[in-house]
């Protein structure tokens, strides 16, 4: 994950949640003229000064709107990056909320300290910074930048310096590397992108001798969009010869069957694998490449509407996956919580399949803005990672890149990522991942509470929500104990998938499209779900309102009973199912660990 810090005084992102209803969750922009964007940032960041006490901004702090969101139940809630003295602050996030009147009533913050560092002069130099960084990240340095570190209980002045084409990255990527400015200390060194598979996971697969070998092949029922989809032929196409216009074509994907799309009709007998009604969302063939320019990427077009033939011998057919995958995750958000795009700015999801040579992976990369899938090394992952789940949790990393930019905390010499933050971001894009599935409800791709069914692995999956620690390859935890702030990622994450599913879906037995959950809990204990619609709005409200950068797993219990009291009230079932859920998973109030920063 990316540590980078964007500073910039523009308020995107204008939403809020509606009030209970079977809407829950749903995004509304600023529409009242009497409550301005503008009003509301100056108001935030007023009340950040005069409650500085609370909030921990101090003299020399400047904040810089990032999200403004207006909730139509009175709350407005405004989410800032920091500055101190015009230096860019990590780990300096907060969210500043307010009442309908604009009062001040209260914080969500990343760092509990003072920001300020204890030294304002760097003893290293920015080409010494520079170096340092490259030989850390074994590529090439970009120019460094004075930030101050305040993650982890710090405050202390660094260099921040981007690293292209790292060696110490899957695909030659990009890493964000900070140098202590005054030690010469590498503080930490994270890929700007969020990998599917971890290494952890793929040395396990080869000790294992298993491979990744997801089961494709030709399906012939439409899905999606395509119910009245066109036929293969550009005859079918008819009407105004003004181009480019909008059209319906079909796909030939490996994992989804034959799907509809909408793609973009370039000329009589050229189509463009790019979706108008979505954005202008696309898809492009990176030809091998390891590029994090989406420009660099080859355009997919078709003499006819239709692209691929549903196997690996055509290029488009894990196109088609991909396009499919994201317009179907934008569909979902879009649908769910009326969020316009992954960073809800109205803009184009972008992918590229095809990346690199031999890559095991598929990652969300922010320098990009986009999905980056690889074709499988041949050995350990033989197709092309793209199937449905994997696309809807990858895009998940980016809603949550855009909203509360939860980062793991540490990493070790193999690149494995640890620390409760960045869990609960693997957890959340687990969490959004399986509900774009049932979100997509394709015949091909039945919707479950499984993660990665369709791999191909020999326990039938790679991770699931209602008995994480089912998953064998992984390690994945089904309860919180001290020791999950040193636990990768992707097994950390099973203390709030398991979390979430026993609020949704309670526990003890049930068999959901086919698919047979039995979900334990800490106590032995008896929780009745609300449902997956009301448990996502819990979940969506308190990431966008009430988790930052920090944000660890009794930190995300609170985030949810806050949502939970604002979408529900304090007395509601839902508010109390949400105690109770976190409770068997043993996030208490009661074992609050003391805070790490």
């Amino acid at each position: 994950m990316a540590v980078a810090v964007a500073v910039t005084t523009a308020a995107t992102g204008l939403a809020g949640t509606a009030f209970a209803g079977p809407s829950t969750g749903v995004e509304h922009g600023v529409t009242s003229a009497t409550t301005t964007t503008a009003s509301v940032v100056s108001a935030a960041r007023s009340a950040a000064f005069a409650h500085a006490s609370a909030t921990g901004v101090s003299q020399g702090d400047q904040l810089h709107a990032q999200d403004v969101m207006i909730d139509p139940e009175g709350a407005r809630h405004v989410r800032f990056v920091r500055t101190h003295n015009g230096m860019p602050v990590l780990g300096g996030d907060l969210v500043v909320h307010l009442s309908r009147q604009l009062a001040y009533a209260g914080v969500t913050r990343a760092a509990e300290h003072t920001v300020k560092p204890a030294t304002a002069q760097a003893k290293l130099t920015a080409d010494q910074a520079e170096q340092k960084a490259a030989a850390a990240a074994k590529g090439d340095a970009g120019s460094a930048q004075l930030v101050v570190d305040a993650r982890e209980g710090a405050s202390a002045l660094a260099y921040q310096v981007t690293v292209t084409d790292s060696s110490t990255t899957e695909g030659s990527g990009t890493r964000t590397v900070v140098v202590d400015a005054v030690t010469g200390k590498v503080r930490s060194n994270a890929p700007v992108s969020d990998e599917f598979l971890s290494p952890k996971l793929l040395d396990t697969l080869r000790k294992r001798g298993e491979s990744i070998d997801p089961a494709t092949g030709l399906g012939t029922e439409a899905a999606g969009l395509g119910a009245s989809s066109l036929s293969s032929s550009a005859s079918s196409v008819s009407g105004a010869t003004a181009y480019p216009k909008t059209v319906k074509g079909t796909g030939k994907s490996l994992f989804v069957g034959t799907v509809g799309l909408t793609v973009q009709q370039t000329a009589r007998t050229t189509f463009l694998l790019k979706d108008p009604n979505r954005y202008g969302t696309e898809t492009r063939d990176a030809r091998g490449s390891e590029t994090e320019s989406f420009g660099a990427g080859k355009k997919i077009t078709s003499r006819t509407s239709t692209f691929g033939n549903g196997a690996t011998s055509s290029r488009a057919s894990a196109a088609v996956d991909a396009q499919f995958g994201i317009t179907k995750t934008l569909d979902f958000y879009k649908k769910t919580f009326n969020r316009k795009g992954i960073a809800n700015n109205s803009k184009p999801a972008k992918a590229m399949v095809h990346w690199g040579s031999k890559v095991a992976n598929a990652f969300w990369d922010p320098t990009c803005g986009c999905m980056l899938y690889g074709d499988g090394d041949g050995r350990q992952i033989k197709k092309p990672l793209v199937v449905l789940d994997v696309t809807g949790h990858e895009l998940t990393h980016g809603v949550v890149d855009a909203t509360a930019k939860l980062e793991p905390t540490f990493e070790d010499t193999r690149g494995n990522q640890y620390g409760e933050p960045g869990s609960l971001n693997e957890s959340l894009a687990d969490i959004f991942g399986s509900n774009v599935e049932f979100s997509a409800n394709n015949p091909k791709d039945t919707p479950d509470y499984l993660i990665g069914e369709k791999l191909g692995l020999a326990q039938k999956f790679l991770r699931r929500l209602d008995h994480p620690s089912l998953d064998r390859l992984e390690g994945t935890i089904d309860y919180w104990s001290p020791a999950v702030y040193f636990t990768e990622v992707h097994a950390g994450s099973g203390v709030s998938s398991h979390a979430y599913y026993l609020l949704a879906e309670g526990s003890g037995q049930k068999t959901i499209n086919g698919v047979k959950y039995d979900s334990p809990t800490y106590d032995g204990g008896t929780v009745q779900g609300i449902g997956r619609t009301k448990a996502s709005a819990i979940f969506y409200r308190a990431l966008t309102r009430y988790m930052v950068s920090s944000t660890d797993f009794h930190d995300a219990r609170v985030a949810t009973l806050k949502a939970a009291k604002d979408l529900y009230g304090a007395s509601s079932v839902e508010y109390q199912t949400v105690d109770k859920a976190w409770a068997e998973v043993n996030v208490t109030a009661a074992n609050t660990p003391a805070a790490r920063h």
